[in-house]
């Protein structure tokens, strides 16, 4: 039997020229989360519906998360018990940072310790919602590998990456 397989998207929902609107298609096991407050996140009411979501999995699941996603997942981490396959983390945001969106509420300080699954981040050397650096650092604290796919954008839609072909060989090789 395989893990379930979770979509987390970000800021906004990932709209259905996202690549994981479209892997979704791919794949109509995998399951996006309600998280609600699209446009309005609260860390805490996302982290709340994480936990439901992770809990009603028959097994433990693996986690496709999109920017805000990645720092809800850190959230989720350091306060739920449940267990995880593991974590694909893409494009990590910086709340620091002069993109970061002001409606979001509650995902700074980014935790910062070791996460008790396995994790993947994908990072871009020109996200303008969170440098290289700053993606470099949540990989090392949280004890995730760290794959550069060099200028990228937000490795979304808006940056040229409807299907991203390389991201999803990423995960085939992420979830053996």
């Amino acid at each position: 039997m395989t893990s379930p397989l979770l979509i987390l998207p970000g800021f906004g929902n990932s709209m259905p020229h996202h690549w994981q609107s479209l892997w979704e298609i791919r794949h109509p096991d995998w399951r996006r989360v309600e998280l609600g407050g699209w446009d309005q996140p609260d860390c805490d009411d996302w982290v709340r519906a994480l936990d439901l979501a992770v809990a009603a999995c028959p097994s433990p699941p693996l986690l496709v998360a999109h920017s805000l996603a990645c720092l809800l997942v850190a959230h989720w981490a350091h306060r739920s018990a449940l267990a995880l396959k593991g974590a694909f983390l893409v494009a990590v945001p910086d709340p620091q940072s002069d993109w970061f969106p002001a409606t979001a509420h509650g995902f700074a300080p980014v935790p910062m310790g070791p996460f008790v699954f396995r994790s993947l981040v994908i990072a871009s050397t020109n996200d303008p919602f969170g440098s290289l650096a700053h993606a470099e650092q949540c990989a090392k604290a949280w004890g995730s590998r760290l794959v550069d796919i060099g200028q990228a954008g937000h490795i979304n839609a808006d940056s040229g990456h409807g299907e991203w072909d390389e991201g999803y060989a990423l995960l085939q090789q992420f979830i053996l």
